[in-house]
């Protein structure tokens, strides 16, 4: 027991209660990214919003969506954190600012240079959806070269240059039988009197009598 402890304990003194630590909240898990898409997904569906936006927004949910699965080896990284933050932060929050905007201001006062709101948040979801197509690809491009090293792998392995990559499976093993011998024709029977066979048997024989 602590000195200072000891000495409120002997004066009758209550100690202090600790200060409350500041705790932190736990990080989006990629449930809460789903309910986040989800949530963006029917606000596109449900606001009256203009096809430029509602197709803007709904490229960057997809490519989002995909990116989800691999979240849990993202954790901690400027990928995972971007992921997250596009999901729950900035695709929601760049859509709702110009929802709670009048649609007459929105699409024709400017408001930034010769930019109506309009134009900022369609900026603003094509630079989201060029960020989120880097971020798929940065995701997934481990995987596609494990699998080209597996399929050199397997080339390799099984396959023959030469062959054109063709399986050379059972070179070692016997030579295929060869096909049978077409059976010979019968001989065609010859015409009297015509020893050769020199008579057409497509021309019909000249007339009787015909001395020509």
């Amino acid at each position: 027991m602590a000195f200072s402890a000891l000495l409120d304990r002997m004066l009758g003194r209550t100690p202090d209660a600790p200060e409350d630590r500041l705790a932190l909240p736990a990080p989006p898990t990629a449930e809460d990214v789903y309910a986040a898409l989800d949530e963006t997904e029917q606000l596109l569906t449900s606001a009256a919003l203009p096809s430029v936006v509602t197709a803007r927004g709904q490229r960057v949910v997809d490519t989002v969506r995909d990116t989800v699965p691999r979240l849990e080896k993202l954790t901690g990284s400027d990928l995972g954190y971007t992921i997250i933050a596009t999901a729950t932060d900035y695709l929601p929050e760049a859509i709702g600012g110009y929802q709670r905007l009048p649609r007459r201001y929105a699409d024709t006062r400017p408001v930034d240079g010769a930019k109506t709101s309009l134009l900022v948040l369609v900026d603003q979801l094509d630079l989201l959806g060029l960020t989120m197509d880097r971020v798929f690809d940065a995701v997934f491009r481990d995987d596609a070269r494990e699998l080209v090293a597996q399929g050199r792998f397997i080339a390799e392995k099984f396959g023959s240059a030469g062959a054109g990559g063709q399986l050379a499976i059972g070179q070692d093993e016997a030579p295929l039988a060869p096909l049978p011998e077409e059976p010979e024709q019968p001989e065609q029977p010859q015409e009297p009197g015509d020893p050769a066979g020199a008579i057409n048997p497509l021309t019909p024989p000249s007339p009787l009598g015909d001395d020509r």
